[in-house]
């Protein structure tokens, strides 16, 4: 490992150093009982009095970590410790926004940690080369403002920041308003702060480490997604005197398009997945045919091109069911991205530090869209991943281990250490740039 740039400062090897994970533990308990629900979990949507509360809090630590914050039009908050070099940082972070019935570590864990990382540095007198940074994004859910990723994907420059702050939610607020509202309508421009790299730590968020016993992945991607909102049309009649071969059944088509959005995951096999995640019928009633149905498909895979086939697969199958039922099905894109691929040497780097600390490691794509996948566009990026118990997330029972967030965050530590070090003669690695 790299030394420290003020070696007669250390009382500890750079390449022994730790993390307090009771520290840390605190934080992340702290931060929990803002918007703490019923079963240990969190709601705490995007620019609510909750996300307020919790951004007021996280900002408080950094404030006295010595790091000094900007906030972004959107709201993304970054906090910066200076290095010996001016510059870029190197960056780390993730969001502090929740599902409605979410957990205390999904995005939360990727803020604390990078603060712990700073503690760390600050009570050990360590000065990197270049800044580091840690950075929450504004609605990463897309919870209560679609889409989600949405901090990022401004922050990335590739979301203009008009029109996310034009975005309505259902009861006709603004991400403007909102902001605004909450105090953190800031005034840096979207997509004026470079980053030098940038690492997530995240939980899991999915049952695979845990299943294979393994200590820590090493993000190698995250798959691509298409939302979409379908809306199915019929005719509204009773329910016992309509003969079924004369039906136009919304709910029916609805229900149609459900089981075939499972069967195409089944039948392409692979890493795509598909699901419904949520059905409306109007009138609603018991007695009623369904005249008209709403319905959300998520579809996902690490490949765009296996992503198209899907996402035409179902535009076909939906035509078919339209026209063998006479119902009219329109579709809405709520938000599409695609796969992303970190840079290699960044992977390397992560998977090098774990074995390097004597933690098993596996390669593997995330299933769930993260905030560093947008800030892949602009940045080499890496991410982190910790085991989920029983694979369990945006769920009030999301759980991960004290000593596998200990892990995770020592080894965020030391990826950071080696990344904000790196100078013309660097032992570590020779460039952040793929060659």
């Amino acid at each position: 490992m790299t030394r420290a740039a003020s070696p007669a400062s250390l009382t500890t090897p750079l390449a022994d150093l730790q993390i307090n994970c009771d520290r840390l533990l605190h934080r992340l308990d702290q931060l929990a009982q803002i918007g703490a629900i019923a079963g240990g979990g969190v709601c705490r949507l995007a620019l609510t009095d909750e996300d307020k509360a919790g951004r007021d809090v996280v900002v408080s630590w950094m404030r006295e970590l010595g790091l000094t914050i900007t906030v972004d039009q959107l709201g993304n908050v970054v906090g910066t410790r200076a290095g010996l070099v001016a510059g870029p940082p190197v960056m780390t972070g993730s969001h502090i926004d929740t599902v409605a019935t979410g957990g205390r570590y999904d995005g939360n864990l990727g803020v604390l940690a990078g603060l712990e990382v700073i503690a760390t540095l600050n009570e050990h007198h360590i000065q990197t080369r270049y800044p580091l940074a840690v950075a929450f994004f504004t609605n990463e859910e897309g919870a209560r403002f679609h889409p989600d990723m949405m901090g990022s994907w401004a922050f990335s420059g590739g979301l203009s920041s008009d029109a996310a702050l034009a975005e309505v939610e259902t009861d006709g607020t603004t991400v403007a308003a909102e902001l605004t509202r909450i105090g953190y309508a800031g005034t840096v421009p979207c997509g004026s702060q470079p980053v030098k790299a940038f690492v997530e730590l995240h939980v899991e968020q999915g049952p695979v480490l845990e299943q294979e016993g393994v200590q820590i992945g090493a993000v190698t991607g995250v798959q691509g997604m298409s939302w979409q909102e379908l809306t199915v049309t019929g005719v509204s009649n009773h329910a016992g005197t309509t003969p079924m071969s004369l039906r136009h059944d919304a709910g029916y088509g609805a229900s149609a398009i459900a089981v075939a959005v499972r069967e195409l995951a089944l039948a392409m096999g692979g890493n795509q997945v598909a699901t419904v995640g949520s059905i409306q019928l109007q009138p609603g009633l018991v007695n009623v045919i369904a005249k008209a149905a709403k319905l959300t498909v998520d579809l996902r895979n690490t490949d765009s091109a296996l992503l198209k086939q899907a996402e035409a697969t179902l535009q076909t199958q939906m035509a078919a069911i339209a026209a063998a039922e006479g119902l009219e099905i329109t579709a809405q894109s709520l938000a599409r991205f695609e796969p992303v691929s970190f840079a290699p040497k960044m992977i390397d780097c992560v998977e090098r530090t774990a074995k390097a600390l004597g933690f098993s490691v596996k390669r593997m794509p995330s299933g769930a869209g993260h905030d560093a996948g947008m800030i892949a566009a602009i940045a080499p990026t890496a991410m982190i991943f910790v085991p989920s118990v029983n694979g369990l997330s945006h769920n009030v029972k999301e759980y991960t281990a004290p000593e596998d967030l200990e892990n995770g965050t020592n080894v965020l530590l030391q990826v950071l250490l080696q990344l904000a070090s790196l100078s013309k003669a660097g032992v570590i690695q020779p460039s952040l740039k793929d060659e």
